[in-house]
């Protein structure tokens, strides 16, 4: 007996309904990054094993998918590093490459190898699947796609002004209202770890303070403590957990805090200005909300940094992020280069418009005609029209084989097809087309000459 076939955890197979959706929010997310004057690039789907470790953090390098060395990758492996059996000193020599974990990175490395041929301030979006070796659950994947935005070359807090302007700007063409756009800035964390006594355990204590909405304020502590924050550390940062519950943006309370840091007053000054910028505008379908327990654990972010919240009622972690990367590609070895970017979750994006039931009606329209086949004869008749409707622009198809019109019809149905086409025996003679409007129940006759006439009502 054959075996089941089954899929990996963490990846889906998509039916055609389902990619049709996906597609509609592909395409929302390129029109406003290329009219916001973003450029296209794509980068391989796997990179250097080197190029992505310790880029992430621990946490996030130990979400990265290894690619195991072709032939006998085992052979090559010094007795003394297998002998014992230590994943970290064998994975280097079992392994050269990995499926990348984010497009960030690689689009860094990819700044740095075509320098040359860019002009800087260079705007680029790329869309493209990333892979992490998470544990699934709603709204998280082991292979997933994601949306990427950045700009890289002389800096400027206009541009974190912008990319808040873009998140709206598709959040509204999506007709997605009540989405909120977190805000932080890593000089901030940094100036408080600094402040309370903690500066040298900045990333355990920004890796804990991200937790604080998912595991609360005795949580946070309880890891914090365990990273080796000390406790008169943790009392210092207390005020911390009152402030990510401010609404109003806390300015003032966050200068006193932080008066004898100048990394933190400069963050506070600069996510001052990005703040009151956007309140000048009017954004359509996003709020901003300043929290200071924003943190975002990758280890390249040095500005402000970005979170997206689903709308309130809607049970789904972050649909989008990002922030400012001073030096990301000082890495690689081209140093002094500024960059900042934002990403959209595609497929956490796609959850909650399912949820909202914000999907067009005519997104899942895969055929717009159909036409019935009556027998060789009239099938081939209706070839001319279905030419000049697919000319048009039209999705028209032809059923294959001359079945029971029932059948046919269910077919139509079951396709959501708004109009069926009748060409007969007698509509070949009399050289007209009947058509169906499956919604309404309604038909209406038209003579080939006014083929025209019925494309006009499409």
């Amino acid at each position: 007996m054959a075996q089941k076939p089954s899929i990996p955890k963490g990846t889906r197979d998509f039916s055609p309904a389902e990619v049709a959706k996906r597609n509609y929010i592909f395409e929302t997310i390129r029109h406003q990054f290329e009219v916001f004057g973003f450029q296209p690039i794509e980068t391989p789907s796997f990179e250097n094993l080197e190029t992505l470790m310790g880029k992430y953090g621990d946490e996030g390098d130990r979400l990265i998918f290894k690619i195991l060395n072709s032939g006998d990758y085992l052979n090559k492996v010094d007795p003394e590093v297998y002998a014992e059996k230590d994943s970290t000193g064998l994975t280097p020599q079992i392994s050269e490459k990995a499926l990348r974990y984010d497009l960030t990175v690689p689009f860094a490395r990819y700044v740095v190898m075509h320098q040359h041929e860019i002009d800087f301030p260079f705007k680029r979006y790329q869309i493209q699947p990333v892979w992490r070796a998470d544990r699934p659950q709603k709204g998280r994947f082991r292979e997933f796609y994601q949306c990427d935005a950045d700009v890289v070359g002389p800096g400027s807090l206009l541009q974190e002004v912008e990319l808040v302007q873009l998140y709206d700007a598709v959040f509204s063409e999506l007709g997605l209202s009540g989405v909120s756009i977190k805000l932080n800035h890593r000089k901030i964390l940094s100036g408080i770890a600094e402040v309370i006594g903690a500066g040298d355990k900045l990333i355990p204590f920004t890796v804990a303070l991200d937790k604080l909405d998912k595991i609360g304020k005795e949580g946070v502590m309880r890891e914090m403590s365990d990273a080796g924050i000390g406790q008169a550390a943790i009392e210092k940062a207390m005020p911390l957990f009152s402030m990510a519950k401010d609404k109003q943006a806390p300015f003032d309370v966050l200068s006193d805090f932080l008066k004898a840091s100048q990394a933190g007053m400069q963050g506070i000054e600069e996510l001052r200005f990005i703040a009151d910028t956007i309140r000048t505008l009017d954004l359509k379908s996003t709020g901003l909300e300043v929290d200071v327990s924003l943190a975002r654990g990758l280890n390249y972010y040095t500005g402000a940094i970005f979170e997206v919240s689903a709308p309130e009622g809607v049970n789904m972690g972050s649909i989008g992020g990002g922030g400012r990367y001073d030096d990301l590609t000082g890495i690689f070895g081209l140093k002094d280069l500024s960059g900042i970017g934002i990403s959209f979750g595609l497929d956490r994006i796609y959850l909650v418009l399912e949820e909202l039931g914000l999907f067009p009606e005519a997104v899942e329209e895969s055929v717009e005609v159909l036409f019935v086949n009556f027998g060789e004869k009239e099938a081939l008749a209706t070839l001319p029209l279905i030419k000049k409707l697919r000319g048009e622009g039209i999705k028209t198809d032809l059923y294959p084989t001359d079945a029971k019109l029932q059948k046919q019809f269910k077919y139509a149905n079951n396709r959501n097809i708004p109009y069926v086409v009748l060409l007969g025996k007698d509509e070949l003679e009399q050289k007209v087309i009947v058509v169906k409007d499956m919604a309404k129940g309604s038909q209406k006759t038209y003579t080939w000459q006014d083929l025209q006439q019925f494309i006009s009502t499409l």
